[in-house]
């Protein structure tokens, strides 16, 4: 009996001791996935440093207004209807589906939602998870802000945010992450580089083919430099968005692992550094000139391009993925000027050039056997064609209804006194 007895003390002290040891794991793993959160959510701040620095002083206000609503209504939006179509729970891997029962349990009964190390593994909380992913849902728009930047009317982009990140961003997101039917074929992107960067690269090409290019832009075949408003500004965004970049692909761990985020943020970080070097050299070559600017869309190339591998391309491959991402930025920033697309921060060179390349680099350098060229190839296709059509749509439907491009006056002038009655960058001399 004393046996029995000290055997089942054994027993209910080992219980106890495993459900504070489960109860630590997932109260670390959700603290980081909180930082990461954070850190996603600042790099709104990068894209509204790197759009407002690139763009022309006159629009500087209507430039940092649209970044600031972007996150609020993306976040709004996924959570009115987008995070329960990208999560809807399929009973069988397929296309479309939505979580009524998730979209109840949020509104109505929040006491209900798991909070245990029994909800996605111990790795966080239902409300991380919704934060998390509702960063993302956000990002995607801000991309399509700073390509159409300078010309496009404020209520139409803000009504196509409302639906690329509400509808578009998410149905395509389940088909990889919501275990749709690009998961069970086998397609992989870890943390984005199409499910987020690509999709809004493609949402940011039909806006600027829609919209038109800048006043002045292209007069006899020729490209003319519209000089942006700060360089430090450029400069400061671009470092945002990297630091924000270790809570993107390091939170996309979906845990505080230490072994596999310390992994993600070396290839994270040394794809940055290959892409800004690549940059650096394509832009010398193609311009002869030491380009600022290409130098800084060359990390963010790099960036984007290891997004979609960043947890099984080794630190070698890392490199070389960046690295060809940041002479690729610089070639597709040339093809779009000769296409006449005028892009004003370069969205669609970085986000949907260099993601689409980061995809199929999954298929080429992963350490993975069944991560193939050929079924990334395919996710891309499916991915693009969807993203694209869908923003073209909707796009065209604005242009046709409420319209699109602002007063050929209110461009020349700058949109910051016709629409907001404020300069961004106004001297006041003591009389």
């Amino acid at each position: 009996m004393k046996n029995f007895a000290t055997l089942l003390a054994n027993d209910m002290a080992s219980l106890d001791l495993s459900l504070e040891i489960s109860q630590n794991i997932l109260t670390t793993n959700n603290v980081w996935m909180m930082l990461s959160t954070a850190l996603v959510f600042i790099m709104h701040l990068g894209f509204a440093g790197v759009e407002a620095g690139f763009g022309q002083a006159k629009n500087t206000v209507n430039i940092l207004f649209k970044n600031t609503v972007t996150p609020i209504i993306g976040i709004i939006s996924y959570a009115a209807i987008g995070f329960y179509l990208m999560y809807p729970g399929f009973d069988v891997p397929g296309w479309l589906s939505f979580d009524s029962a998730g979209w109840n349990m949020f509104w109505f009964a929040p006491g209900k939602a798991d909070i245990t190390a029994g909800y996605a593994d111990g790795g966080y909380t239902y409300w991380t998870d919704f934060l998390f992913q509702a960063m993302f849902a956000a990002t995607a728009a801000t991309i399509v802000s700073g390509a159409i930047a300078e010309r496009v009317k404020l209520g139409a982009y803000l009504m196509f945010t409302l639906l690329f990140v509400g509808v578009v961003y998410p149905i395509i997101g389940s088909w990889k992450w919501g275990g749709g039917a690009l998961d069970e074929m086998g397609f992989y992107d870890f943390a984005g580089s199409t499910l987020v960067h690509s999709v809004g690269g493609w949402g940011a090409l039909a806006g600027v083919i829609l919209v038109g290019p800048r006043i002045g832009k292209y007069v006899n075949g020729k490209t003319i430099e519209k000089p942006g408003a700060s360089v430090p500004l450029a400069v400061i965004g671009v470092f945002l968005l990297w630091l924000g970049w270790f809570g993107f692909n390091g939170g996309s761990v979906l845990s505080a692992d230490p072994g596999l985020v310390s992994f993600v943020l070396v290839t994270t970080s040394l794809a940055a550094c290959a892409g800004g070097l690549g940059g650096f050299l394509a832009a010398y070559f193609a311009f002869k000139r030491l380009d600022l600017g290409m130098v800084l869309n060359g990390i963010l190339a790099g960036l984007v391009s290891i997004t979609a591998g960043a947890d099984v391309i080794n630190p070698g491959a890392a490199v070389l993925v960046g690295f060809i991402g940041g002479i690729l930025v610089v070639l597709s920033a040339i093809l779009l000027d000769r296409l006449k697309l005028d892009d004003v921060v370069g969205a669609v060179s970085v986000h949907l050039t260099c993601g689409v390349w980061g995809t199929l680099a999954v298929g080429i350098f992963s350490t993975n056997s069944e991560h193939s060229v050929l079924t990334q190839l395919i996710g891309v296709a499916i991915c693009g064609a969807t993203a694209f059509s869908a923003a073209f749509v909707i796009f065209y439907l604005l242009k046709k209804t409420v319209g699109i491009r602002v007063s050929e006056e209110h461009e020349r002038t700058g949109l910051d006194s016709h629409e907001h009655g404020i300069r961004g960058y106004t001297i006041v001399f003591d009389e």
